[in-house]
């Protein structure tokens, strides 16, 4: 488990220096580019241009952001925060996303102001080629930062990406209008600034609530958690894996929770090593820590109780909107039968849907108490 520890250490290490590596680049790229089309939008005077060159600033300034965000959440775990600092990356993406949207409202001010009093711009051919060149390196990095955000898991470095690709479509707005103006002298840049604007606010705004959705703790993907479950059912006792809930601590970072069937059987000293394996087994394949391994026994001893399983799960599996039941148990001598139901969240009522099948499963079993609990659609 040492050995593994070290491994996804070094897993963090290298992923740090991918984003910082790639940030680096962002910076210098957009530096120059802003540089270049500061220069020919001033010589220009070409609001759209200018505004273009300050949209490049702000990508550098969201490069800056991403390296101090990957940088803080790499810090090691301590007694205020013992399960790291992770998290500061998602605060990193928001930061950078509210910059986006800054620099959308900004735009679409000065466009709306250059509609109201209109200035004639005088591009020359060089500022166009300096421009049909801010567009293929933009396209360029925006696809690179994408490609390695998403490789990566950087919600920061995904979003930077993502903003260098609009970039380039802009640009080439821009590109496109001062060809226009050049060829029918009718000056379209400050309709193409407010049209910049509004692309960019709506980027900012997507990016923000891309963010929010990992903060308030967004569905894992099926696929990853179906990884985890099947690792876990390897074990020669588990019957059952359920509720597996990965707590998410930074990109890549998960403390995890499952309930496992198993033989109503097995001794105290079966389970725990039986435990200790899942945990172990579930870190070393997929980096995750099971602070939670829960038991739901499985009734063995009574053949007669698996006729009543299956006619309790035909009752409620029969209304729709129920998507599972798990954690059947029967105990002859408390009288009683617990199980798990998980109600579908597209249900308007599913609190009601609950309550029904309780008195239909207490009207066809009166001498048991049944003790359900409706499961969440993880």
């Amino acid at each position: 488990m040492a050995n593994k520890a070290l491994n996804v250490g070094d897993l963090q290490q290298s992923r740090d220096k991918v984003i910082v590596r790639t940030s680096i680049i962002g910076i210098l790229a957009n530096l120059l580019l802003a540089a270049f089309k500061a220069a020919v939008g001033l010589l220009a005077n070409s609001i759209a241009v200018v505004l273009d060159a300050v949209n490049n600033l702000t990508d550098a300034l969201s490069s800056v952001i991403t390296i101090l965000g990957t940088k803080l959440a790499g810090k090691q775990p301590d007694k205020k925060h013992p399960l790291g600092y992770g998290r500061v990356e998602y605060l990193s993406a928001m930061i950078v996303a509210a910059l986006v949207l800054y620099a959308g409202i900004t735009a679409g001010v000065e466009s709306v102001k250059k509609i109201i009093s209109p200035e004639t711009p005088d591009y020359s051919p060089v500022s166009l080629i300096i421009i049909a060149a801010a567009v293929v390196v933009k396209l360029v990095l925006g696809k690179y930062v994408k490609a390695t955000g998403e490789k990566v898991h950087s919600g920061a470095l995904t979003a930077s990406g993502s903003d260098a690709m609009f970039d380039a479509i802009l640009s080439a707005s821009v590109l496109l209008s001062a060809i226009i103006f050049l060829t029918t002298k009718i000056s379209l840049e400050a309709y193409v600034g407010v049209i910049i604007a509004v692309v960019i606010c709506k980027a900012g705004i997507e990016m923000l609530l891309e963010t929010l959705d990992e903060i308030l703790g967004k569905r894992v993907e099926s696929d990853y958690l179906s990884k985890i479950r099947h690792t876990i059912a390897q074990e020669p006792e588990v019957d059952g894996v359920y509720d597996l809930i990965l707590h998410s601590y930074g990109p890549e970072t998960y403390i995890g929770s499952v309930h496992v069937e198993v033989p109503d059987v097995l001794t105290a000293t079966q389970i725990d090593a039986m435990e200790r394996r899942i945990a172990r087994r579930v870190y070393q394949e997929h980096g995750v820590l099971m602070a939670g391994i829960g038991i739901y026994a499985k009734n063995t001893k009574d053949p007669e109780l698996r006729q009543m399983q299956d006619r309790i799960s035909r009752i409620i599996l029969g209304h729709e909107g129920v998507l599972q039941v798990h954690g059947f148990y029967v105990d002859r001598e408390t009288k009683t039968v617990s199980l798990d139901v998980i109600i579908d969240f597209a249900l308007e009522d599913r609190k009601s849907l609950f309550e029904h099948i309780c008195q239909e499963l207490a009207e066809a079993y009166p001498e048991y108490q049944m003790q359900l609990t409706m499961d969440i659609d993880i």
